[in-house]
């Protein structure tokens, strides 16, 4: 473990985000020296079966100075008005432990379909999204471009945003190498609602001292595609320093368009899972996490 913090931090990210739905919450705690004896940010994502289920993660959320837990909620009625209440518990434990929570759009978790999260985002107004939109685009097998009836979901998705996952997919694969020609559409699609993305978030922050948090989470197969001999066709790790470079691009062009005269210049591993690092935490730089799943 401490091999893996130590490398995260020598790449240059920002911080590290445990999954705990790849680590045990023993193994989890293991972790806690290591944000402090490396400085970097900490992160957390959380896979509560129930309301309560989700205490001890808020709780060592604190341990290792993470600004908020992402939910991955694992209790998923089927019918909108079950959810509801749910989700006003989870926000409930969360206000009681002084942690904020973001609710991950996900598959296989009570934000699993595009449609259904919509629809909760208006029941729901303090509901807070951390925007994986790679699981949107396989859940609605989205077309690219997208219809503008798809592409004004995905606005009202960005817009309750406050944290961003930087994971390309095409509509009938998850993860998809980046530097691949024939997912260069994709790539650019992803890019663009990145952009989208972190303009709403400024322009919502504009005047507070806060970071935006920016997960490269590339998942090990069965997220990545293999080979016939089980061998991965890209390489995550480069793949998720060249994520955090497009973010820190990304971000800087949108912070230059809110300037006086300012315009838009161009189109931008959690631990034993995903480790995810960000910016420092300064006005006009991103916070990028680094997320590794073995």
């Amino acid at each position: 473990m401490a091999e893996k913090f130590d490398r995260v931090r020598e790449a240059g990210f920002d911080g590290m985000a445990i999954d705990l739905g790849a680590l045990t919450m023993e193994q989890a705690e293991a972790t806690v020296p290591h944000f402090s004896r490396t400085g970097l940010a900490g992160g957390l994502t959380a896979f509560p079966t129930s309301v309560e289920a989700l205490r001890p993660a808020l709780r060592l959320a604190h341990r290792i100075a993470a600004p908020f837990v992402v939910v991955i909620g694992q209790e998923m009625p089927i019918r909108l008005a079950d959810m509801v209440p749910v989700i006003e518990g989870w926000l409930r434990v969360a206000e009681q432990e002084s942690m904020p929570i973001q609710f991950e759009t996900h598959r296989n978790c009570i934000t699993n379909d595009l449609f259904t999260t919509a629809q909760l985002l208006d029941a729901v107004p303090g509901m807070r999204l951390a925007a994986d939109l790679s699981h949107y685009v396989v859940d609605r097998e989205m077309p690219c471009p997208p219809p503008p009836y798809l592409q004004n979901l995905i606005t009202k998705v960005l817009e309750r945003s406050d944290s961003f996952q930087g994971r390309v997919a095409a509509r009938g694969q998850i993860q998809v190498a980046l530097n691949f020609p024939q997912n260069a559409k994709w790539v650019a699609l992803f890019r663009d609602w990145w952009r989208q993305g972190f303009a709403s978030w400024l322009a919502r922050h504009a005047g507070e001292n806060s970071a935006m948090v920016f997960l490269c989470e590339l998942g090990p197969p069965d997220y990545a595609i293999t080979d016939a001999r089980g061998r991965e066709l890209s390489d995550r790790w480069t793949e998720a320093m060249l994520l955090a470079q497009w973010a820190r691009e990304i971000w800087s062009d949108a912070v230059t368009a809110r300037e006086p005269g300012g315009g838009s210049k161009r189109h931008e591993d959690r631990a034993g899972g995903d480790q995810n690092a960000t910016q420092p935490h300064l006005p006009g730089q991103p916070l990028a996490q680094e997320q590794h799943r073995e």
